[in-house]
């Protein structure tokens, strides 16, 4: 959870920060900053605005994406096309949310499961491809399933504890469509990339419950201890989950370069997304 006065703006600076030594890269090379998030710090400018100021990376182009769940891979996705069309050759990627600061605490059917975090990856062209493929989808029919009631032009509940923002949830019929879908987009995804499901040495997923990882794992014919895994310490941390399972995938050990690996999201919209990477 972040700590109180920690903004979503916060932690994504520590990530960008670690992944921009990582890389090696200095923000002033950034042609481009996309930032997931449902939880921005303000309306406007954008949190990846804030961010590039902070980072000292003026002038390079700047854009929140608000994909709930799929925030990060919706980014990776948005990044990856500016670099293979050529408009951008490097781009920090990064995915963060304080989610804690939109929960009823009196609704445990929700506040339970949610998570504070930030994680983020930086791309650059080069001539062996490390994205494959990435999938991008959406269907807002499900809208009332898993959404927050309230906003700018809909209108805010002055009368009501954090002026009504909140999540709500259905979560057995979320869990119902997550499983169909996430598991049309892993097959679509492969076929894709021509690779079949026993090429993919690891799954990394977005941490929404370990029913879900399960299952996408069942389709892959992946042994969960070929799964990150992270939601029993962080949570569901939205847009931050599948970066920090691949930080801890990748610091740990367990994922070695030349690696296979399937990133997959869901969230509320519904969207959905996937990413097939060569690490």
């Amino acid at each position: 959870m972040a700590a109180d006065g920690e903004t979503t703006g916060d932690l994504a600076f520590y990530a960008a920060t670690h992944a921009l030594d990582a890389a090696g890269v200095k923000a002033a090379e950034l042609d481009m900053i996309v930032l997931g998030t449902t939880t921005p710090d303000l309306i406007f400018p954008s949190t990846a605005c804030l961010l590039q100021h902070r980072l000292g990376a003026n002038g390079c182009a700047a854009l929140d994406v608000n994909a709930a769940c799929s925030g990060f891979l919706y980014a990776l996705g948005v990044g990856n096309a500016f670099i293979r069309s050529g408009q951008a050759r490097r781009v920090l990627v990064v995915g963060a949310e304080t989610l804690t600061r939109m929960l009823d605490w009196s609704d445990r059917s929700t506040c339970v499961l949610f998570g504070d975090g930030a994680g983020a990856v930086v791309l650059e062209a080069a001539d062996e491809p490390g994205i494959l493929t990435t999938k991008l989808h959406a269907d807002g029919g499900y809208k009332h399933l898993l959404y927050n009631p309230v906003g700018v032009s809909a209108g805010f509940q002055l009368d009501e504890k954090n002026a009504g923002v909140r999540v709500l949830m259905t979560g057995n019929e979320v869990f119902k469509v997550a499983v169909k879908t996430l598991d049309r987009i892993v097959g679509e995804t492969l076929e894709a990339a021509g690779m079949h499901e026993s090429q993919v040495d690891w799954l990394i997923p977005h941490q929404a419950n370990l029913r879900i990882i399960e299952a996408t794992a069942k389709r892959l014919g992946l042994p969960m201890e070929r799964v990150i895994v992270t939601v029993d310490r962080h949570g569901n941390t939205s847009s931050g989950s599948v970066p920090l399972a691949l930080d801890e995938a990748v610091r740990s050990g367990k994922v070695q370069r030349g690696q296979t690996l399937l990133l997959e999201a869901f969230g509320g919209g519904f969207t959905w997304a996937s990413a097939l990477i060569r690490y």
